[in-house]
């Protein structure tokens, strides 16, 4: 039961749209399927992680993020400016008819660090698996003590998993049938959903 779950719960993180999941579709735009999905992976390794670190020891991750809070918004603030401004500067500048093959291996690692610095400077998935660790374990559907703990923070990450490559899937199917119009102003919503997703974080700071 715990694990169909945890299936759930790995998918349901994944959805909402957020800076790691614009990261992963305009990876997978401006690259292809393989970078895209880098980020997913990426961000499944850190769900399982952080859903683990939520089981164990859910008091002393609750009170070092509680202090370290307002560093984690000032920086995931500054992060998700610099991405915005990436993807405006490439929403004018950038051809999605023109790849360069040697660019695309050589940037293999990009997805990888982005989506690490995405993660580590959203509190909101903190406090998400923070909430999933709490529940499962009041309601003494696994056990911090026992393996059922990392099954559950594994199986999550698969769940995470499932939603990326669905999603970096599709994009990467179609979007050569997008023009390059329409490639600019996917860039360009994108870059404007990151502005007003910084926008929020820093209200939350003064608020």
């Amino acid at each position: 039961m715990y694990i169909l779950i945890a299936l759930f719960v790995g998918f349901l993180a994944a959805i909402p749209i957020g800076p790691i999941n614009v990261f992963a579709i305009t990876q997978t735009l401006r690259r292809d399927f393989l970078h895209g999905f880098l980020v997913g992976l990426t961000a499944a390794f850190l769900d399982v992680i952080f859903c683990m670190a939520a089981i164990t020891g859910m008091h002393e991750l609750t009170t070092s993020i509680e202090v370290l809070l307002p560093t984690i918004k000032i920086l995931g603030i500054i992060i998700i400016l610099l991405l915005a401004g990436r993807l405006y500067y490439q929403s004018r500048h950038c051809d999605i008819h023109k790849k360069n093959e040697q660019n695309r291996i050589s940037t293999a690692p990009r997805p990888i660090i982005g989506a690490i610095l995405l993660y580590i400077a959203n509190p909101g998935l903190y406090m998400f698996w923070i909430a999933v660790g709490g529940t499962v374990t009041a309601h003494k559907l696994i056990s911090p003590l026992e393996w059922n703990g990392l099954i559950f923070a594994v199986t999550s990450g698969v769940g995470t998993t499932i939603w990326y490559f669905l999603l970096c899937r599709y994009v990467a199917k179609y979007h050569h049938q997008f023009e390059q119009k329409t490639f600019e102003r996917i860039l360009l919503v994108t870059a404007l959903i990151l502005v007003a997703l910084a926008l929020y974080t820093a209200v939350t700071l003064i608020i």
